[in-house]
């Protein structure tokens, strides 16, 4: 049988220690009715924050929150993922190291849910470690990808599963639904107070009341990445907006684009994403449209506005520089996507597709595809290893 230990205490032991019990409870309940008095004295003294100023450290205390959150994230390699392509779903946090490449929908992860947008001033890409990635070619951008156009050959892949907000890359896609819909392009268009962009605040030359072609709002759309003429041609479609947004996915389901989701047609949204693969996909379709290839690289146009003419230029440098041969393009920019850039072009007697996501710097986009130009020309026949390659030699 199992023994127990007893401890036994005399009944005048027992009885000083309960005088002693009610004197220590009565010392605590006298220095806590102190306290109170005490509280209420200052709470009288000190002056009531204003509703602004309460709004203000309100706003404060969540900005500190967020950027801990993202520090303890960057320390821990956590990042937010979803667990399909259905906005619905709520983000579950998934552990991610270095060596784990981020890829796409279906049960993959991706690197921002459409739940989440970046407050810090940094890329989804940044926040997240995919700069980390090391390439031969020193790119500024963390996700490329470059291939044969012709025989779809990867010539060179850094990330290119990565799934990111992609910016007015979407146009893209909303010049391709708006060609492919057979629209008239003579048919005008107004701007109106929808097409004002209210969640970046971005400005436009184009003012509300302006009328325009739906060729000339295309054409700006692709060239000048115009925001209000991309929502336009957007609301004008049959079916109005939803309809349009319902036909982008479509089509991006059509091209087997499964990393791609939309929710605008300019691309201002970070809800927008796609990867550097299903993208390549996209410049591949959209060059089968010659309308697309000709606005697209088109260095600059004017447009009537009634009295007025405004004249807009391209908003890639490498369209207006005669050493480059560009077939199709198509830049972007927003905080969570960084710079961006597709491109058709051919050189060294090939046809090649190039992907730039995330790409840090204003011009560092132009730069990675001169940098894989002159790797291009100087041994044509050569690639680079995969995206796994690259991410384990950044961590080796």
């Amino acid at each position: 049988m199992a023994s127990v230990a007893l401890t036994c205490v005399a009944p005048s032991q027992a009885a000083s220690s309960r005088d002693k019990t009610t004197s220590s409870q009565a010392a605590k309940s006298k220095a806590k009715a102190k306290a109170k008095v005490a509280e209420a004295r200052a709470s009288k003294k000190s002056p009531r924050l204003s509703r602004a100023e309460a709004r203000k450290n309100t706003a404060t205390a969540k900005s500190r929150t967020r950027v801990a959150e993202q520090r303890q994230a960057r320390k821990s390699g956590i990042i937010r993922a979803v667990a399909s392509s259905d906005d619905d779903l709520p983000a579950r946090v998934v552990p991610v190291s270095v060596q784990a490449r981020p890829i796409g929908r279906g049960g993959r992860v991706v690197i921002a849910s459409p739940s989440v947008s970046s407050s810090s001033g940094a890329s989804f890409g940044q926040i997240y470690g995919l700069h980390q990635t090391v390439d031969p070619l020193a790119l500024k951008s963390s996700v490329a990808l470059v291939m044969d156009q012709e025989t779809n050959e990867v010539l060179l892949a850094k990330n290119s599963d990565a799934v990111l907000p992609i910016a007015s890359l979407t146009k893209l896609m909303t010049a391709l639904v708006v060609v492919e819909s057979r629209l008239p392009m003579d048919e005008e268009l107004t701007i109106s107070a929808d097409d004002v962009d209210t969640e970046k605040n971005s400005s436009s030359r184009l003012m509300v009341g302006t009328r325009l072609t739906r060729g000339d709002a295309l054409h700006l759309a692709l060239m000048s990445s115009e925001n209000r003429a991309a929502h336009a041609l957007g609301r004008y479609y049959p079916g109005g907006l939803p309809a349009f947004v319902n036909a982008m996915n479509a089509k991006a389901r059509m091209l087997g684009m499964r990393d791609t989701h939309y929710v605008e047609p300019t691309g201002l949204s970070s809800q927008n994403q796609s990867s550097a693969k299903d993208l390549a996909s996209l410049v591949k379709s959209a060059y089968q449209q010659h309308l697309i290839r000709e606005l697209s690289t088109s260095p600059e146009y004017a447009v009537q506005v009634g009295a007025r003419q405004l004249q807009f230029r391209t908003t890639n440098a490498l369209v207006r520089n005669p050493t480059w041969d560009i077939g199709l393009q198509k830049t972007g920019y927003i905080v969570e996507a960084g710079r961006c850039l597709v491109l058709q072009a051919s050189m060294a007697g090939r046809k090649l597709i190039m992907v730039f996501l995330d790409s840090t710097g204003k011009y560092s986009r132009q730069a990675d595809a001169e940098r894989v130009r002159r790797w291009i020309e100087a041994a044509p026949r050569q690639s680079v290893p995969a995206a796994a390659e690259l991410v384990h030699k950044a961590t080796s």
